[in-house]
């Protein structure tokens, strides 16, 4: 399963990095309103430091407005995905992004039928938001189920990615349901490290060292 960190701050996007795990980054207008520069540089640095797919998202909300945006977009750097809401317009534009080989990310997902339209139109990656759909009482995992069991059914090549993701959990179930991309906070991607036994044995592994050392200089323990 690949892994994207879902940020526009180079300097998570450094951090992340540097762990050697990261594959990509997803951006959204919120991420990118926190930082300063204009949205070209702000994609052209994160496409410079990451090889793997960048999302950079379109804002316009009808069709030939999203097509001015993903054209320009995707000539900021070769590996910039176009992100792209579904909606009517949006799956129009998902169409024709792919018939002009323009990669998209399809966004703001919260059902099986809007995957199933986004992958018929071509899209390369499905955003599914799991967190949002936990937060009004459904269970976001189910979606994931669902759109890799119909993705699977029909050999649609289109990728899931799970996102919304606000635990270590979330990550572990978009595992172990088969979905292809996570994309997540840095403090989520820093916690899949966290266990209280690691800390433990450490600190265990550690001290014996200590003791060990003092004794072959001949110091009492």
């Amino acid at each position: 399963m690949k892994i994207f960190v879902d940020t526009a701050d180079m300097e998570e996007i450094q951090e992340a990095n540097e762990m050697g795990v990261l594959d990509g980054v997803t951006t959204n207008p919120t991420h990118i309103s926190k930082q300063t520069g204009s949205f070209d540089d702000i994609i052209k640095e994160i496409c410079e430091e990451v090889s793997g797919p960048v999302s950079a998202e379109v804002v316009a909300t009808d069709f030939e407005g999203m097509m001015v945006e993903a054209r320009h977009n995707a000539s900021l750097a070769n590996n910039v995905v176009v992100k792209i809401p579904i909606t009517l317009d949006g799956l129009k534009a998902i169409k024709q992004c792919s018939d002009e080989g323009i990669k998209t990310n399809v966004t703001l997902c919260f059902s099986a039928n809007q995957a199933m339209l986004a992958a018929k139109a071509g899209a390369t990656y499905i955003s599914p938001f799991m967190g949002r759909l936990d937060d009004v009482g459904h269970d976001g995992l189910d979606l994931i189920h669902q759109i890799r069991q119909i993705y699977d059914n029909y050999a649609f090549e289109t990728e899931i990615l799970g996102a919304s993701l606000r635990s270590p959990k979330h990550v572990l179930d978009c595992a172990l349901a088969g979905a292809d991309v996570v994309t997540l906070p840095l403090d989520v991607l820093t916690k899949l490290l966290n266990h209280p036994l690691t800390d433990i044995g450490l600190e265990r592994f550690l001290n014996d060292w200590k003791e060990w050392e003092a004794k072959q200089n001949g110091v009492p323990a």
